[in-house]
């Protein structure tokens, strides 16, 4: 006898419809899985039978063969333990296959019957909603993420013995919602602010112009100047995410088995250890999954201590800083995970740290400092709108009782200047300031007659190299909208000019 069963696959980030086909035959008993599938599949039979088995039900002597369609599509991960289990149970009789045509299934067995937990349920249901088809059986424990999409059905189940009782009728379960609003609800609550933060008023500024127009920054200062509390608190002055932002986090993080909650609610911060791999920060393997730029999508990518990364490593990211995606080609098809973010990157002046330090003196050669600076290349750079330095706090600072500024405080000016780019953007295809090109710079960013003349000027005595013009006026774009100002002035080019000091020859 023959059974069907309907269950998904993931690739890349996105879930594909998968029929199980189950036939049960004379022969010497067995089971055989085809249809292009894993190790971790082909091991699936041997905690399917136990499984079927400590639920109490007769495993089927007999030959047993498993198709999984279609044959040309790879599929990996535990996700088909449980359709398979109710497809053997189908084939032999036990459900009828008339009820389970209604539902799709995915869930990882254990040896006594429970189902375990799978990641990617938000792209599967996604894709439910998508064909507007069946109902969803997923296990308990992805209820949650499972319950945040309207207009599906998702059922969870806790072991196999609850799934086909619900199946024959025997037990009820009810489709699992959440209220989605009340979850949103949640967003912008940080354990950090940047009220926290004593002095580096001139660091916090720059960093609040990055935010605002989507440029890039690299923060060079010696160890403890602040350079990593200031970046871990970007976050809180990011606008809200959106609805759509968020599921799209959420699909990425949930594939990656990394999510925690039923949706991501707060932008992504993400800050990877020095010694990455090429793979895992920008994604990709035997199995392509998304690497660490995609799970910053819409978030911040934190690089701390950049020039000890790996060479190649950092040049792996101009293609998703210049896309804002990462395209990945096998065999098999390509696959392309996004990857707009922020990049913050953080950097000694020097092998020792102190070069340019008030308080301890570098014992660096010049030499030492500019082989450790080549560390980052001109074209990875490029990418940087936005490099200043930052130097340690003296200790009456540090001391002083005075409010800093929060970071909603903050935000709302944030806000403001990204709905005039919105506006501004509104026919074209980019979102921020920092992503113009050169026709689009020519349009937007009006120089006043002044302004021309400082920005003249500065090219001329203070050595600025001619890539930084451009960087220069979308910097003072930005800097003008925060100001609600239609045309850059003399000011806003010479605040632009201070944010970039690696072009500054004296450096």
């Amino acid at each position: 006898m023959i059974s069907k069963i309907s269950s998904f696959t993931i690739w890349g980030i996105d879930a594909y419809p998968v029929e199980i086909e189950v036939d049960i035959s004379k022969g010497v008993p067995g089971i055989s899985i085809v249809g292009l599938p894993d190790q971790a599949i082909k091991e699936s039979k041997d905690r399917i039978k136990p499984a079927i088995k400590n639920s109490g039900y007769e495993f089927p002597s007999g030959k047993i063969t498993i198709n999984l369609a279609p044959a040309d599509l790879r599929k990996e991960g535990p996700y088909f333990d449980l359709p398979i289990a109710i497809g053997i149970l189908a084939a032999s009789g036990k459900i009828k296959q008339l009820k389970i045509n209604e539902f799709y299934f995915v869930g990882e067995l254990a040896l006594n019957g429970e189902i375990r937990p799978v990641p990617g349920i938000l792209p599967m249901v996604l894709k439910l909603k998508e064909i507007k088809s069946k109902k969803f059986i997923i296990p308990f424990e992805n209820s949650l993420e499972g319950s945040i999409i309207k207009d599906v059905d998702v059922y969870p189940v806790k072991n196999l013995n609850q799934c086909v009782e619900f199946l024959i009728g025997e037990k009820e379960i009810e489709p699992v919602k959440s209220d989605i609003e009340e979850i949103f609800n949640k967003r912008n609550k940080y354990d950090v602010d940047f009220k926290e933060v004593k002095g580096q008023r001139y660091v916090k500024r720059a960093v609040e112009v990055a935010v605002s127009g989507g440029h890039n920054i690299l923060m060079i200062g010696s160890p403890g100047s602040g350079k990593t509390m200031i970046a871990r608190r970007i976050p809180t002055i990011l606008p809200s995410l959106t609805l759509e932002e968020a599921l799209e986090i959420t699909k990425i993080h949930s594939v990656s088995g990394i999510l925690k909650g039923p949706i991501v609610f707060e932008r992504p911060f993400r800050s990877p250890h020095h010694t990455i791999s090429d793979i895992a920060l920008i994604g990709g393997g035997a199995v392509p999954k998304p690497g660490e730029v995609s799970l910053a999508h819409n978030g911040v990518l934190f690089l701390d201590e950049m020039a000890e990364f790996h060479r190649d490593v950092l040049e792996g990211l101009r293609q998703p800083l210049e896309d804002g995606k990462v395209n990945i080609s096998r065999a098999k098809g390509r696959i392309e995970f996004p990857s707009r973010f922020l990049l913050v990157a953080a950097t000694n002046p020097c092998p020792c740290g102190w070069y340019g330090d008030s308080q301890r003196e570098c014992h660096c050669t010049l030499s030492q400092i500019l082989k450790y600076r080549k560390k980052l290349s001109g074209p990875l750079l490029d990418r940087i709108d936005i490099h200043i330095e930052i130097t340690s706090l003296p200790a009456n600072i540090l001391f002083e009782e005075k409010e800093e500024e929060s970071s909603e405080s903050i935000r709302k000016r944030v806000e403001m200047a990204r709905e005039i780019q919105k506006e501004r953007f509104k026919n074209e295809n980019i979102y921020f300031n920092a992503h113009m090109n050169s026709s689009q710079i020519k349009k937007y960013c009006i120089l006043s007659d002044e302004a021309k003349d400082l920005l003249k000027n500065a090219i001329e005595n203070l050595k600025i190299s001619a890539r930084a013009y451009d960087k220069i006026r979308k910097v003072a774009r930005t800097i003008a909208d925060l100001d609600q100002s239609e045309k850059i002035l003399p000011h806003h080019i010479s605040e632009a000019i201070q944010y970039r000091c690696l072009d500054k020859e004296f450096i």
